[in-house]
Formats: C-alpha cells, structure tokens, sequence
C-alpha cells in the first residue's frame, strides 16, 4: 500500500487485512513500539522520525525480512509503510522470488497535499491502546477521547505541522519514485484517496481482486533487467 503520509493507507490497510485474515505489517508501528519499549532501535528511530526523515534502509530492510519470515505472514500479508525507498523496493522483490510469492499487487493512494496537511494536524491516536482517531469530530474539532477504549487522544510529535511538510518532501523525493517502478506492473492499480473511507475500501477490494486474478496467470518469460546501482 503506497501514498503520502496522511494519505489512509494504514486505516485501509487495516481493513483489507482483517477481512483477508492476513496480517498487516506496519514498520512505523514496529518502530513506535519500540520507541515505547526504550529499546536500542527505538531510541536510534526516535530521533530520525522525529525530524520527519526514514530511518535507514538497511535496518527497515532487516526488520521487514524478519517479520515476513514469521508463520502467520506465509499465507499473505499488507504492507503499509514499506517499501519507502527504491532500494527497500528491490529488496521486496528479492524477498518474494525467495518465498516464490506470486508477484506483488501494489496500490497508490493519491490524495491533494493539502488534505494531507489538513489530516496529519487533526490526526490523534490514543495514549492508552495506540488507535488512530478519525482526523475531525462533526463539530471541526480533533476528538478528545478514543472510541474504542475511552482514553485519552494525543498529537503524534511527527505529526505537528512543520515535521508534516518536512515528511511530505521526504516523500516527494524518496518515496513518490517507488510509483515510476511499479508503473508499469500489471498488478498496479492507483485509487483517490479523496473520497469517504468506505468508498475507498470498496475500490481497494475490487482492485486487489481483480490483480489478484491477473497475479495468478503464468507469466510470459521476461529478459533479466540487471538492478540500477
């Protein structure tokens, strides 16, 4: 699940996962539980996210390899966070001919930067269960206590609104290439963003299933594309 911060991809994500009963793999709930934890990664990833930067490729990597190497991730999984980078990108693709996956299927969430803006600042998640709230309560104001356990909703440090624009031109500059690299894939598909969280849905599931569909055909041989260094 590609897109820009604030996009919905880990809401989205989420959901398609619970109805597919795969698990969805987030690095920046990975990282955050380790910041939680006070762990050695977690206090390296405190400093980089804070700044609005991605923590280095090679320990994203590491940590995505590992997790897709459990059990419950052998049937499937979501993705949502990673990969961010090109090279998180061919690391993904060495990590599925290893598990002899049929190929990816790849969704961009495009959303207008200034929605992003606008969501990322109303955005909280609960100091007691770590759920997302929904950007805006009906009176215009970011919610105070979570629906799902009555605790109370805070602002993400990374998402106060200079560390927001300082994360979306990482994105620009790092992650919006990764859409150039599967452009061209027949299992890539793209949906607004820019409409109600069920619409959204609705247009992820018929996409994955029909790329699903079309994953599932055997694969006209293809020349070997030697990996850009």
């Amino acid at each position: 699940m590609l897109g820009p911060p604030g996009a919905g991809k880990g809401t989205q994500a989420s959901r398609l996962a619970r109805e597919r009963g795969i698990p969805k793999i987030s690095t920046g709930d990975i990282f955050r539980q380790a910041i939680a934890d006070g762990t050695p990664l977690g206090l390296k990833a405190k400093v980089t996210m804070a700044r609005g930067q991605l923590v280095a490729d090679d320990i994203v990597i590491g940590i995505v390899r590992e997790r897709l190497a459990q059990p419950d991730a052998a049937p499937g999984f979501v993705l949502d966070g990673f990969p961010r980078t090109l090279v998180q990108a061919w690391a993904l693709d060495e990590v599925v001919v290893e598990r002899g996956s049929t190929p990816l299927i790849v969704v961009d969430v495009v959303v207008p930067e200034h929605e992003l803006v606008r969501r990322l600042a109303g955005r909280r998640i609960c100091a007691s269960c770590g759920a997302n709230a929904d950007a805006f309560s009906g009176n215009g104001a970011p919610p105070a206590h979570c629906d799902a356990c009555g605790g109370v909703l805070v602002q993400r440090p990374d998402d106060e609104e200079q560390v927001v624009r300082e994360r979306l031109k990482v994105y620009h500059r790092d992650t919006r290439p990764l859409v150039e690299y599967y452009r061209q894939r027949p299992t890539f598909r793209f949906v607004n963003g820019f409409q109600s969280p069920d619409r959204v849905h609705q247009e992820i599931v018929a996409m994955t299933d029909s790329a699903a569909a079309l994953a599932a055909r055997p694969a006209a041989p293809t020349k070997h594309v030697e990996r850009p260094l």
